[in-house]
Order: structure tokens, then sequence, then C-alpha cells
């Protein structure tokens, strides 16, 4: 018996729908890839900041002696998005943990954003209005 001779590879001939020198356009799995590896990069770097904020927050403050019969609530400062970002540029270690915290809940915000751009670029009207709504939706909710 002879072995089969081994296929050669050829180069593939594009499809004669191509046209040459247009951009390529987005599948659908290359739109989820880049959604996964957003929402995956957004909480790392969420976790990163909040680790890093409580360990700030527990290497200044962990020493001292917590009254339980007293509540003390958070800092007024830290009740916007821009204060937060300004403690977290002087080191403040309660607004790295809200940045944390800021920058998880931005997450599928912009996931809701890249999708609408994906959308877009596959020139889907129908599902570009209805990911615009849900994107104006979620941001009067955030800054209302």
């Amino acid at each position: 018996m002879t072995s089969p001779s081994p296929r050669r590879s050829t180069p593939s001939t594009p499809s004669p729908n191509a046209e040459v020198g247009r951009p390529r356009t987005w599948s659908d799995h290359d739109v989820e890839q880049v959604i996964g590896r957003l929402l995956q990069a957004g909480v790392i770097l969420a976790s990163i900041v909040v680790v890093i904020g409580g360990t700030l927050l527990l290497a200044r403050h962990g020493a001292e002696a917590t009254a339980f019969s007293v509540f003390r609530g958070g800092s007024s400062h830290l009740r916007s998005v821009s204060a937060t970002f300004v403690g977290a540029v002087h080191g403040e270690p309660g607004a790295i943990v809200q940045l944390g915290l800021v920058l998880l809940i931005a997450t599928p915000v912009a996931r809701v954003a890249l999708t609408l751009a994906a959308f877009a670029a596959q020139r889907d009207r129908l599902y570009v209005a209805m990911t615009a709504l849900v994107l104006t939706l979620l941001l009067i909710g955030l800054f209302s």
C-alpha cells in the first residue's frame, strides 16, 4: 500500500463578492471576541484598583479600633465621580476603592457603547437605534 500524497496548500482566493481595498467588516464572532476581552479587562482592572485601595486603606487605618455602636457614614466628598478621581489622584485609599467600583460599573456601559459601534460598522440600523436607546437610558440613570 502506498501512503497518500501530502496535500499541497494553495493560497486562498478571495471570494468573487469581496472588493479590493474595502475594509473588512466585523463578523458576529469578531464582535463577541472583542466584547468578551473588554469585559475581562474591565473587571480585572477594577479588581486591581480595588485591591490597591483596600490594601492602602488597611495599611493606614487597619489598626484603628472600630466602634460598632456608632455609625459613621462614608465621606461626603466621594459622592461624585469627579471628586472620586481627584481623591484617587491624591492617593486617598477610600477614593481609590471608590474609583475601582466606578470602573466596575463603567465596564458594562462600555460594552453597550462598543456594541453600538459594532452595529454601526455593520450598518444595522435597527440594532443601532435600540442600542443607542439602551446606552442613553444607562447614562441618564448613572448621571441623574
